[in-house]
Parts: C-alpha cells; structure tokens; sequence
C-alpha cells in the first residue's frame, strides 16, 4: 500500500540479522540498565524491607561482609553429593542463613582438624549419616556465594555443581566458567549473554549448575587458577576472600546483570503491572523470599521452600523428552514432526517450550506451527502463524514475540465461529514448513467436541509422526489418541481410511502410524486455571499485545509514549481493503467499527483498486499478515486512514488489506496514559452502540458463571 508519514523523521528500524555462534547459540544482545542504577522498583524495595524485618541477623558486624550466602530449598538437589575438601577447611562462624563462614585467620592443627570434622558433619560427608537431619544442615548444604561490583553493578555467582538458584525477577546472565541449565537450555562459557524473565504468570526459572568439563590435558589446580582469573577479570577491585575460597576447579561462575528494554520498561510504567516481574501473592503470603541486596541489585529474589520447585517434571515428562531427542538424533528417517496436545492448564506450553530449548541444544533451528489462538507463543493473541526458531525461550511468551516466517490472522480467540476457515488457515502455513528441521504443533486447550474432531484432522493432515498428549489426574480428559484409535476416529474434515475404496481417496488421508507419548502432569495446578493475579487467559492475552506494542517505544531509556503521541501513518481509502473477520457489519458502519481499534495487517495477491471511497471486503480472505496496527482515526474529507503500528515501513508497503478482528485493546493502553491531562484520548461514553461491530469494552469481574457454581442442595 502507499504509505506516507506525516513527519520526515522515521519511528522505526529495520533490525539487524543477528549471527549465529559456531554452537548454534543465540547472540542477541540486550542492552543492560546503566550500572549507576540499581534495577529495583519501589514494590520490590518495600518488599525487601520487609524481608529483612523477619529475617534480621543475629551477629553483629555482618553488614561488612561482601559476600552474602543465598540459601533457598528445591525439591531435589545434587549438592549432598559434593565431598568437603580438607585443605579449605577452616574454623567456622555462623551465618544469617545457619551455614558456615570461613575465617583464614587460624592455622593450627587443632582448630583445622575439629573444623574438618564439623564440616563434614554439617555438610553431609561420611559422619552425616549418623546425625539427625537439620534445617540448618539443609540450608548449609544449599547456600552459594555472590558478590557485588558496585562500579558495574552486576554480581558474580558462584555455585557449585548440582545447586539450583529458584528466583523471581529479570537479569542478563552470562556464563563465564562451567555450565548452567535453564529450562533444558545449556548456557556454556564463552557464549553470548541471555536475558532471563521469571514472572509471576508461570512458574519460577532456575539457573542449575551443571559444573565444568575441562579438557583431559587440563588438571583441577589449572582449572582452579583458570576460574580464580576469570572472576578477577570481572571486579573493578580486588573481589573478596570468601568469594575466591568458593571457587574450585568444577564450580560454576555465572555473571548476572540488570536486564532493562523497552518491554520491561512499557510493562512496569503501568501501577497493575509494577510488580509482573516480582513475587505472585503466594509467594509473599509464604515468606519464599530471601532477602539478598546482591541479587536484589541486578534485580533477583531468590525462593526458598516449596515454592522454589521450578519446573516439576514427572517421568513420564522426561521419558518424552528423551524419546524425542532420540527422534532427532536419526532414529527416523524423516525430521519427526511433533504435536502437542492436552487440556486447559494441562502444561503444553511449559513442555513445548522446555523441549524447544533442549532442541536447540543439539540443532540449529526448530520450527514451530501455532494452532493456539489465544495463548499464542510468538505472536499477538488472534494469529495463527510458522516460526523458525533459533533462540531459546528463557522467559513467559509475552516476553520473546517475534516476527515469524508466516502468519494468518484469523482474528479471534477462538475457531468455534468459523472451524473450515481455521483449517484452511492451517493449511496454508503447512505449505511454508520446510521439512529440516524438528517441527512442533502447539494445539488448543479445547479437547472435546469439535474441539476433539480438529486434533484428529490435525494429525491425519500433517502427518504427525509423534503425539504428545498431556492429562492430570486419574482419568483422562479425553480419548488418548494412540494410532490404533485414529484408524476408525472421525475428524472435522477427514474420515478414516477404508481398506476398499470406490474413488480415488483423498490427498489427506494416510495410513501412516506415529509415535504416542502420554505425559502425566503433576505441578501443583494442573488443570486448574489461573487462581492469581495475572494468571487467566484474559490478562496473558493483554501482556502478549502490550508485549507487541512495546516495540513502539524508543530502544534509550526515557519516558513511556503512551498511544497517541506516535506519528502515525497515512494510508489512502483507495488503495487498501477492509474486512471484518467475526462478524457482519453493514458497509456503512464498517469505519465506525474499525475506528480506534487493533486491525491486521495483511497482504491480498491480487491489487485492490478503489474508486475515490473505502473498500469493503465482501468476505474474510485467507492471506498473510505481517502485523498488527492500531487505526487511530479516519479522515473521510482527505480519504485517509491514520495507522500507528510496529512493523517497518518497508514491509508495510506490501499492505493493502486491513481486518478487523474480535481481539481489542488491552483497556490498561486506554484507561492509563501517560502524560494525558484532562479526557483521555478515545476514552468516551458518548458513543453509539447500536453500529454491529461496534461495543464497549469487556470488563473481566473473576466471578464464576453460572452454570459452574455448585449447589449446596
């Protein structure tokens, strides 16, 4: 489409490809917070400060130590494996969290020997079988050791192999001794640095040490001298003694920073969404937090008790993984193509995404078909779309969007209006599917009914060499769909094969059998919807758009744009088309529908020629979209639309069809900008209602409906 701007300068950049590391890592940078600042918002300090109210220290002169222990509790843990080694052992003071600190002060013989006793009796050496089970020797057992720089601001971590760091919040990590895992993910030294994001609408991240494989020409003392030096590098002054004292040849040394973007940036300067990246009301009801200013500076809370689990997986989750590791190894003759399926709150998407990273492990690139329309992973709610991925997902999916290869925009949350066009959709992206690479297919929550009849036509359509089906519970949610069942089960669109056919069959069908995998789920709330803030569909669907509009504000820190301070984009009547995806609206009303409101951005083959007015689609087309914009007015004098939008300029020139979905504003973008004194700009209840299309927005109580409230009689 033509487009114009109404100012000279440009808003937008074309991004940079991004290379890739000779181990198939990513290597996006993100740019850091300026070190002078500490990353801690007002929540999170007032939070803090009531930590450290419950969990003052009982010895004087702690506040002088640099080092400061972390302690937290997951549920398994390998560092009771870990032997003491006597040449560091010396006499033992009490820390805060009831661990051990090592004074180097005492040399005597005495002193070391009874010290190395105690030591191995705390620590769960060859006499800690013979002693009760303390807290104290499980929170010793447990602790690790960071240190600030305050002239960078960023922390050194040391942890040895097998601890697990369960935290909240958002840091840049950087591995630069050993190896660590974060959800299946393997970040090694000497690779590109990675933004983590653990919110409170899924579960916590953690950061597991791995340890350090050194080459066999290397000994443990060059090792141990290549870790001290590494840690120097990374210190303005001299780092403390205790620091370097926990630093042996196979620990791991991790480099955290403030992570600070447009996105965090957006998200936090809304007062609902001050605390997304902090503790959910459990967590602080709990008392999970440990009071920690290091990782409190790069903008970390570490969890401790039954709330720093993580990620739990059953066997039957890791059986799966592996199983499909095989796959790709070459146990196949083809790349497996792998669909993900299972009820609401079931875990799909954790487990999609997990094995996404494992993946990414060992290959270049995964590519992802989204069949989800309303907890999409890499788009805007509403889209159907094919990623090539080739970066891990270290955070929730409102948190990495990203353009993908292909998309359609169906324009719901949902296929219950229109299930043929929603296969058909499906279809199209199929086409773009490459074949060399491990391809997954994230399906609907939606399993019975018509909801059951498209798994089946997915399966039989894409030929699904493996299908992951999640449940919890005893009895499962619906039929498992094993090879034996799809030979007689019925679809939406396709039947099952007969033996005998009197026509020729259809390109569709096939007789090819796949892989069944059945994951039992065993997380707290599986199959339970989100009961906490942030945590129901609705609001994940609004964090996923404010995620895609956040590429609107400037990549330099600076004040929040709220929506109607970007120069928009003027499109001309004649040269686009308008349609409307869920619903019919009279020609007439359509640019009252269409008028402060989220339309797709999409891409008709053949060339749309007006006459002087709007023109108005006569039905819903099936093409691609390359984004999403926001009509931010209409001008019918000069006959030109005003569009504010992310996408490029050079991409929008390729834009000549604009439909109106069901998918609308987060009503935080309306009710809450910035900057704006006196009525808010389309905020209005002088409004008509009766224009089909048009309505007011949806206001989500949390009261349960009706016909779920269950009846004391």
């Amino acid at each position: 489409m033509k487009v114009h701007k109404v100012s000279s300068r440009s808003q937008h950049k074309q991004r940079n490809a991004t290379k890739r590391h000779n181990k198939n890592k990513w290597h996006k940078k993100v740019r850091s917070l300026d070190s002078t600042l500490p990353n801690t918002s007002p929540g999170t300090a007032k939070l803090e400060q009531q930590i450290a109210k419950s969990e003052k220290p009982t010895v004087k002169g702690l506040k002088k130590l640099y080092v400061k222990p972390v302690t937290f509790m997951p549920k398994n843990s390998c560092a009771e494996e870990e032997k003491v080694k006597a040449t560091s052992v010396t006499s033992a003071h009490v820390h805060t969290n009831g661990g051990t600190e090592l004074d180097e002060s005492s040399t005597s013989v005495d002193s070391q020997g009874w010290s190395e006793y105690a030591n191995s009796v705390l620590q769960n050496g060859k006499e800690s079988s013979t002693l009760p089970d303390t807290d104290e020797q499980k929170e010793d057992d447990l602790q690790f050791h960071a240190h600030l720089d305050h002239t960078q601001n960023r922390a050194v971590l040391v942890m040895k192999p097998g601890q697990v760091l369960c935290f909240r919040g958002k840091c840049l990590l950087t591995c630069l001794y050993g190896h660590v895992d974060v959800l299946g993910f393997t970040i090694e030294e000497g690779q590109q640095s990675y933004p983590l994001f653990s919110s409170p609408t899924h579960c916590p991240l953690t950061i597991k040490a791995l340890g350090n494989n050194p080459p066999y020409s290397k000994n443990k003392k060059e090792g141990l001298l290549e870790a001290k030096a590494i840690v120097r590098k990374y210190f303005s002054s001299e780092p403390s003694k205790k620091l370097m004292s926990e630093v042996e040849s196979d620990s791991c040394v991790v480099l955290l920073e403030p992570l600070d973007t447009p996105l965090t940036r957006f998200l936090t300067s809304f007062s609902e969404l001050a605390e997304i990246f902090g503790l959910n009301s459990k967590e602080i009801k709990s008392q999970a937090a440990i009071y920690n200013p290091v990782l409190s500076a790069v903008g970390v809370t570490a969890l401790r008790g039954p709330c720093a689990q993580g990620l739990v997986m059953s066997p039957s989750f890791r059986e799966a993984i592996s199983s499909l590791h095989s796959a790709w190894a070459g146990e196949f003759d083809r790349c497996p193509v792998i669909l993900v399926c299972g009820g609401k709150s079931s875990g799909k998407s954790t487990f999609n995404r997990h094995l996404i990273n494992s993946l990414l492990n060992h290959t270049v690139s995964v590519e992802y078909l989204e069949c989800d329309l309303g907890q999409t992973e890499f788009t805007p709610p509403g889209c159907l779309s094919l990623c090539t991925v080739t970066e891990p997902l270290l955070g929730p999916p409102f948190t990495h969007l990203r353009d993908p290869k292909h998309m359609v925009y169906y324009g719901q949350a949902d296929c219950q209006a229109d299930i043929d066009r929603y296969l058909e959709s499906l279809k199209s992206l199929w086409r773009h599917v490459s074949g060399e690479s491990p391809v997954i297919i994230n399906t609907m929550g939606w399993i019975k009914g018509h909801g059951f009849l498209i798994l089946v036509d997915l399966i039989r359509l894409f030929s699904i060499t493996h299908v992951v089906q999640l449940s919890y519970g005893n009895a499962p949610q619906c039929q498992l769909l094993t090879p034996e069942f799809l030979r007689t089960a019925h679809g939406w669109q396709t039947h099952p094969p007969q033996s005998t056919l009197t026509e020729e069959p259809a390109s569709h069908l096939t007789t090819q059998s796949h892989v069944f995998l059945n994951v039992q789920s065993e997380f707290e709330s599986a199959g339970r919807s989100g009961e906490l803030q942030h945590q129901r569909s609705n609001e994940l669907r609004d964090l996923a758009l404010l995620g895609y509009f956040s590429k609107l504000q400037s990549s330099e820190p600076g004040p929040i744009r709220p929506l109607h301070c970007f120069i928009p984009y003027q499109v001309p009547h004649s040269s686009v088309a308008i349609g409307v995806t869920h619903c019919e609206v009279a020609p007439n009303n359509v640019l009252y529908a269409v008028n402060a409101s989220i339309v797709g951005l999409c891409c008709l083959s053949e060339k749309v020629v007006g006459r002087g007015g709007p023109v108005v689609l006569s039905q819903t087309p099936i093409c691609q979209c390359v984004g999403l914009g926001v009509l931010r007015g209409v001008d019918m004098a000069r006959g030109l639309y005003f569009l504010v939008t992310p996408v490029s300029p050079s991409v929008l020139r390729n834009v000549n069809c604009l439909l109106l979905g069901e998918i609308t504003l987060p009503k935080i973008m309306l009710t809450k900008q910035h900057g704006v004194e006196g009525d808010l700009p389309y905020v209005t209840t002088d409004y008509s209602f009766e224009a089909k299309g048009a309505g007011k927005l949806h206001i989500y109580k949390g009261l349960t409906r009706p016909g779920f409230i269950k009846s004391n009689n």
